[in-house]
């Protein structure tokens, strides 16, 4: 250990971005086991562990570097998998720059941060590789059912941990598969799917039953599905897009991010897709401009770029260092040659459909409550940039699932999150849980995950008579 004075911090090796931008397989290298070996033992393995302390799910990091270090792998991937259910896809896709790695001390101290997310990659793609990732198999099977609403990483997370404990688990999904935004929001390029469908395949093998295509409060009622089983978590997301207002807002060829990335991914499946094939939902020789400063933002430019769009472009109302996107991806986007347009933001809309975007240059003025600068229009500052697709990238609300469920006793908050504890997930309503986003807001998958297992152990708590018990005192 404690390398980081004499060993770089050191990457797996970046596909071109000639050669990247044409397909959307990952664009980084595995590690070599030397070279996992190698950077895990740069870790300073400090008394204080920043790294474990802002992770979402508080991942022993320390610990399993010094494991890969030296040369025990597969206890470094079984301990990491005590705290993460699917530590391969955090590994992925976690925004390490703001979290784990961005709170290294040796990060601090200038020499680099050890490559934590690439590690964690490393450790359970070859745990998969090596058949170290055994079947889930409960010990013994309880009468308990639980029904989740869900079949994102929250849902599938709680899944994991009910099912290990033997309680019967079904799954309902409005989609045909499973994953929820690791299978139909994240490109390939960052979360290839087989990484997804292998742990959806070990649920199911498991014994967890998946209804998809079911919309509950459509197909299945809410109440049906409390009344069949003991208790029920929801775990929906948050898949309302925020609207762009402005004159030509309504026009043709302004599309919404979660449309357009669904569309692509379900093509990577091979499944037929009609607004993909009309050009409605494909950027191929287009001139395309994206609205956004999110991660969701990043995911369409890049995807655009590989469907062959003659130019992409990002727009986004405030600077390079206040934007929420990783700047990891930013980087990533300009390597592969979106253009990045800082301070500007859409004012109207040219043309239906859809021929240019009135661009309306900003700068930053006052902080806001949240200590942010607040952006300022710049008056007379105003161009066309001619576009042939649009795509908001703004963000998601929730659903007014109340409504759309018919089920008035369940409460929200005044932006319509559902209403429940942070640490266990309970709502008011008995036996009902909600994690994830669509109890925090738009948020990360690492953070759906935690809640997931959070909920998980309260609801095995609740199904052996704990909370029943606390709530009758």
């Amino acid at each position: 250990m404690l390398k980081f004075v004499t060993v770089e911090r050191s990457m797996p090796e970046k596909r071109l971005a000639t050669e990247r931008n044409k397909d959307f397989h990952e664009i980084y290298a595995e590690y070599a086991n030397e070279k996992a070996k190698e950077q895990a033992g740069r870790c300073s393995q400090c008394g204080v562990p920043y790294c474990q302390s802002h992770c979402p799910l508080h991942n022993n990091i320390p610990d399993w570097l010094r494991l890969t270090a030296e040369g025990r792998t597969k206890e470094a991937y079984e301990l990491s998998q005590l705290t993460n259910t699917f530590p391969e896809i955090c590994g992925r896709i976690c925004p390490q720059d703001r979290l784990c790695e961005g709170n290294c001390v040796i990060e601090q101290s200038g020499h680099g941060t050890v490559t934590i997310g690439q590690v964690e990659k490393y450790l359970t793609d070859t745990a998969w590789e090596e058949g170290w990732v055994e079947d889930i198999t409960p010990a013994e099977e309880r009468p308990e059912s639980v029904g989740i609403i869900g079949a994102g990483p929250g849902g599938l997370a709680a899944a994991d941990m009910l099912r290990r404990a033997g309680v019967q688990v079904t799954v309902y999904d409005r989609y045909d598969r499973s994953g929820g935004l690791m299978t139909y929001g994240i490109p390939g390029f960052k979360l290839e799917k087989d990484v997804v469908m292998r742990r959806n395949e070990q649920l199911e093998k498991a014994g967890v039953e998946f209804v998809m295509n079911c919309d509950v409060g459509t197909d299945l009622s809410f109440a049906a599905i409390r009344g069949k089983h003991d208790a029920v978590l929801i775990a929906t997301g948050v898949y309302k897009s925020r609207d762009l207002q402005g004159p030509g807002s309504g026009a043709q060829g302004i599309v919404r991010a979660i449309d357009y990335l669904t569309a692509s991914n379900r093509k990577s499946f091979g499944d037929d897709v009609p607004e993909f094939e009309s050009g409605e939902l494909n950027a191929e020789g287009k001139r395309v401009v994206v609205i956004g400063g999110g991660d969701t933002a990043m995911d369409c430019v890049r995807t655009a770029v590989r469907q062959g769009a003659t130019s992409v472009k990002c727009l986004y109302r405030r600077d390079r260092q206040n934007m929420p996107g990783s700047q990891r991806e930013v980087a990533n986007a300009e390597e592969e040659g979106v253009v990045f347009e800082w301070l500007s933001a859409p004012k109207a809309f040219v043309g239906d459909p859809v021929t240019a975007v009135k661009v309306q240059q900003m700068r930053l003025g006052a902080p806001d409550a949240s200590g942010r600068q607040t952006p300022e229009e710049i008056e007379g500052a105003d161009y066309d940039e001619p576009a042939d697709i649009v795509i908001k990238a703004l963000g998601f609300e929730p659903e007014e699932l109340p409504k759309l469920w018919g089920v008035e006793e369940l409460s929200v908050t005044r932006w319509g999150t559902i209403k429940a504890e942070f640490t266990t997930g309970r709502t008011a309503m008995d036996g009902v849980y909600a994690v994830g986003d669509i109890v925090r807001g738009a948020s990360l998958v690492v953070w759906a995950i935690r809640d997931g297992r959070d909920a998980a152990e309260a609801i095995l708590e609740y199904l052996d008579g704990g909370e029943k018990a606390i709530a009758a005192e």
